[in-house]
Parts: structure tokens; C-alpha cells; sequence
């Protein structure tokens, strides 16, 4: 949750910003901090860390963004209804879950006893569907992956 926090105060946006809203904001941002805009090679070494700091920002905000979760919710709701779950872990306070179809998701603001408690449950596809896919802030992992490979 952290991370969400700090993206939304690097790019300036509030938790109700939409694509639309983002995409602006992300674009003029990027005009004022583009490194071929400066002079000298300590502003540019500046303006590209900056540049890859709004890029990063602006690419995971959409991605938890309520319109990406609304235009993924039919598969979303596919993979976790029929799709048993095949590995899950815990990384960088974020939940991890890999579904047995191939996908993946991210779960934001886990915390560590709801963790336990699923990694104890006698069911982990149960116990995650009463207390996980419908509680937490998630993302689609799986295409995170894929893009960056």
C-alpha cells in the first residue's frame, strides 16, 4: 500500500482519478522532465531517473486502476471461481497468487496473519476466495511478467 501511496503523490492524483485523468497527468509530467529537454549531462542523469520514476508510477497506477479492474472482471472472476490455486506467496508486502490456468495475480495490503492463516487453512483456494479476491486491492501479475520479458 505503500508504494500506491507514494506513486500517487509522485504523479499528483487522488485515489478517484480515472485512465483519462492518469494519461494527462502522466503526459505533461513527462514534457517537464524529459532528459533531451536539458542542457547539461547532470540535468539529464536527474530528468532520467525522474522520467522512469513517473513511467513506473504511471503504468502500476493503471494497473490497480477501478476501469482496468472493471474491464478484467469477467476473466478475473473466471480464474478465481474455477481455477484452483497452484503456488502463493508473500514479497514485498504484497500477496502473490498463481492459479493453476496460468495467471497470476497481486494483492495489495495483505496482512501478514491473513497470510498465515491461509497458509494454514486446510483449503487455500477456499479460505482465499472468502477472505482474499474480493477484500484486497489486486493486479494481474501474469501480464506484468509478460511485458517485461
Amino acid at each position: 500500500m505503500k508504494k500506491i501511496v507514494e506513486y500517487r503523490k509522485l504523479l499528483d492524483v487522488t485515489k478517484a482519478a480515472t485512465l483519462k485523468e492518469l494519461k494527462t497527468i502522466y503526459r505533461n509530467s513527462m514534457k517537464d522532465c524529459h532528459p533531451d529537454t536539458c542542457t547539461t549531462d547532470e540535468e539529464r542523469l536527474a530528468a532520467e531517473v525522474k522520467s522512469k520514476e513517473i513511467i513506473e508510477a504511471y503504468h502500476f497506477l493503471v494497473s490497480v486502476a477501478p476501469e482496468t479492474a472493471e474491464k478484467n472482471a469477467v476473466e478475473y472472476a473466471k480464474t478465481t471461481s474455477a481455477s484452483g490455486i497452484l503456488d502463493f506467496y508473500m514479497e514485498n508486502q504484497a500477496l502473490y497468487i498463481n492459479f493453476v490456468d496460468g495467471s497470476c495475480y497481486e494483492y495489495f495490503g495483505v496482512p501478514k496473519q491473513v497470510y498465515i492463516k491461509m497458509v494454514n487453512a486446510d483449503s487455500q483456494a477456499r479460505f482465499a476466495r472468502r477472505h482474499i479476491y474480493g477484500t484486497y486491492l489486486y493486479r494481474s501479475a501474469s501480464k506484468i511478467v509478460a511485458n517485461a520479458e
